[in-house]
């Protein structure tokens, strides 16, 4: 079991319905505005909860900034990559899709994730060897994300983006020496984005199956950027794309 920490963590997992919560724990004194909600969608699911003292949820939570809200809850399931291909090859959406790999911090992790969600990301597939993480902390630092957003773990890259370009995707691979800018790349369409660690990028066996690869230009000469920070900015540029697109054409 886990525990999950913060009002927004524990009502978006409430509301996911990913994680199975054995209990949720509350602060005695919150204010009705913050704790109603959450009974609210506890009762509805069947949910045991308590109101205790202050000093047993800090006893119980990694810090001092849960604002009062814990869950005891069950890792949040990955999902298995057959189930991606499903959906894409189902959907009646353009799919925006986010690989990762090479995730060395929890809390870049989670950043990271809040935003995709933001940005229109569809589903994010990790690495089967980087899903050893601290969920409570992705959780988090995405704002809540974590819960909401499919995640699909893959193993073997040339398994998973040969099915995927032949459903249709265009497969982006961000490294720092590509010859084409992010501003000059098409993500109109069904698109994923592979992005790499900061120690080591992507791998070969990703960027052989990409079918085009961009870099973020660089108005000065400072080496890279936080996977965070480079994620936003190209799912930025993406989002700007995409809604450009008349509603007819989408």
């Amino acid at each position: 079991m886990e525990l999950l920490e913060g009002r927004i963590s524990v009502e978006a997992a409430l509301r996911a319905r990913h994680r199975k919560i054995k209990l949720l724990i509350l602060r005695a004194g919150l204010h009705p505005e913050t704790i109603q909600p959450l009974i609210a969608l506890a009762e509805q699911q069947n949910i045991p909860y308590k109101l205790t003292p202050a000093e047993e949820i800090d006893a119980m939570a990694h810090g001092k900034t849960h604002g009062g809200v814990v869950a005891l809850c069950s890792p949040k399931p990955a999902l298995p990559i057959e189930e991606l291909f499903k959906a894409v090859a189902a959907g009646p959406r353009q799919s925006f899709l986010l690989l990762l790999e090479g995730v060395d911090d929890s809390q870049n992790l989670g950043f990271v994730l809040r935003s995709a969600e933001a940005c229109g990301i569809t589903a994010v597939l990790i690495k089967k060897h980087i899903w050893d993480f601290d969920a409570a902390a992705v959780s988090r630092a995405s704002s809540g994300a974590f819960e909401r957003l499919p995640l699909y773990v893959f193993d073997q890259a040339n398994r998973v983006l040969p099915k995927l370009s032949y459903l249709g995707i265009t497969i982006f691979g961000c490294i720092a020496n590509a010859q084409k800018t992010i501003y000059e790349a098409d993500f109109s369409h069904s698109t994923l984005l592979a992005l790499g660690g900061e120690k080591r990028g992507l791998s070969a066996s990703v960027r052989e199956h990409c079918d085009r690869l961009v870099k973020i230009p660089m108005m000065a000469d400072i080496g890279s950027l936080s996977l965070s920070h480079a994620a936003a900015i190209i799912l930025a540029e993406c989002m700007r794309q995409r809604l450009s697109i008349p509603p007819s054409n989408v």
